[in-house]
């Protein structure tokens, strides 16, 4: 996969977890190496840099302020880094992967798990949304309950109400959710959620977990 940071060197990540690390909107992968502090022993990490050139950074799909995109343009996005993913486990036997994206890279994530749900051992959002898409919510609730992590401070002017409730009520009927929220954090990654992000990262991501088989969050 090209514009990739990893956590760990080529010889180092053959058979053991994946984490898929998806930067927000007019950032780079840069931004997700922090995360890298959060990963199980047993899993490595790939920040990967958005196809989508947005000023003097990358993006996933186009984006108003209002957080509204075209449907199929967010699909073309998600499809390409399937068919890369797809590539990165035939190279390197992955035992697991897992999702973690940051505002726009949360869009991206959740886009994923939802049209691969099996696929995904937990998805790890923060500070983001979950992008409307009528095709894909036609054929749910998904049929499988993915253990998924939001974090995010309920005065992040960033994200708008209505994607707030959309996203609630979207993750609440699809996943096992894990809600955590940090007052004063703004819209960024924080220090405590990136330990919360630890903890429930090991309990569903690392090498105790079957692959395929995500424990339902409690």
């Amino acid at each position: 996969m090209e514009n990739v940071t990893w956590s760990a060197p080529a010889d180092r990540r053959r058979g053991r977890e994946l984490v898929v690390l998806l930067h927000g909107y007019g950032s780079g992968e840069e931004a997700m190496e922090p995360l890298f502090a959060a990963l199980p022993e047993s899993a490595v990490g790939a920040a990967v840099r958005g196809g989508l050139e947005v000023g003097g950074g990358s993006g996933w799909f186009l984006l108003d302020p209002l957080l509204t995109s075209d449907s199929s343009e967010v699909l073309e996005a998600a499809l390409k880094l399937l068919s890369q993913l797809d590539r990165l486990r035939s190279e390197y036997a992955f035992s697991g992967v897992s999702l973690a994206g940051f505002s726009q890279g949360m869009a991206m994530a959740g886009t994923l798990l939802r049209l691969r749900p099996q696929e995904f051992r937990a998805v790890v959002g923060l500070s983001g949304f979950i992008a409307p898409n009528p095709l894909l919510a036609a054929s749910e609730p998904l049929p499988v309950r993915v253990p998924f992590f939001w974090g995010r401070d309920r005065q992040d002017w960033v994200i708008n109400a209505d994607a707030v409730n959309h996203t609630q009520d979207w993750l609440e009927e699809n996943t096992a959710l894990t809600a955590r929220t940090y007052p004063g954090m703004g819209h960024s990654i924080g220090a405590r959620e990136i330990a919360d992000i630890g903890i429930f990262l090991r309990r569903f991501a690392g090498s105790d977990t079957p692959s395929g088989k995500s424990p339902r969050a409690r």
